[in-house]
């Protein structure tokens, strides 16, 4: 049996907060993610697990300790390389949609492999399509984006998110805004984006459920994990 491929992985991570005085907000943050792997972060309100999802999309690059994904060391890199990296390898899911809302939901979902420029116009929209239809959208396409419901615009955002490809999909209260029955199936797409197509889930969430069901949990408190294979129920 083949070792599992790390996807993502953090060495010592720590990160301080100056304001209004210095705080340590990370410390010693050594955890990894495997290919396919559904993770979970937990805590409470204050506990770091939104800081530490800023710091491994690589938006945050004031910390200590190393950041790598996809075997690559992040940490120094220069904001233009972290840049084309991100759009390469993670995608994005927050709690709320962030979608453009006088456009499509076709170009909506375009933006990000139009920016990253590997494909044709052509070929990025067949993509997009492809990504709406696979989330049950695809005959909502042409709607602008205010009008669909917001179990719908989630949706939206998250084939956004897979347009490119990514390795890894990182989630920020990603069923913070919907209901159970749209949560369910926001749930049930990670799931068959885990095991259909290898993809990684990183996803800090306050819901319980959500967490219970994903593969693994890390827990954490005051800044530190103090569990890292944890089970809600």
């Amino acid at each position: 049996m083949s070792a599992q491929e790390i996807v993502l992985q953090t060495k010592n991570v720590g990160k301080y907060f100056y304001d209004p005085e210095k705080f340590r907000v990370l410390n010693n943050i050594s955890i990894q993610a495997n290919k396919g792997e559904f993770l979970t972060l937990i805590g409470k309100s204050g506990s770091g697990k939104s800081t530490l999802l800023y710091l491994l999309s690589t938006m945050d690059t004031d910390y200590d300790g190393e950041i790598f994904i996809d075997d690559i060391k992040v940490t120094g890199m220069h904001q233009n390389q972290l840049a084309a990296l991100r759009n390469e390898k993670i995608g994005f899911v927050f709690q709320f949609h962030y979608l453009l809302p006088e456009f499509s939901c076709l170009k909506n979902v375009m933006i990000p492999a139009l920016r990253l420029g590997n494909y044709t116009r052509k070929e990025i929209e067949e993509r997009a399509y492809k990504k709406l239809e696979m989330l049950g959208l695809k005959d909502q396409a042409l709607k602008p984006a205010s009008k669909l419901s917001g179990g719908q615009q989630q949706r939206v955002a998250i084939a956004r998110a897979l347009i490119n490809d990514p390795k890894i999909i990182m989630g920020d209260e990603p069923t913070g805004n919907l209901d159970s029955k749209n949560t369910q199936i926001v749930f049930d797409i990670f799931k068959q984006l885990t095991r259909e197509f290898g993809q990684t889930i990183v996803a800090v969430t306050h819901d319980n459920d959500f967490a219970e069901h994903s593969d693994r949990t890390i827990v954490m408190q005051d800044g530190v994990i103090i569990d890292q294979n944890f089970k809600v129920s």
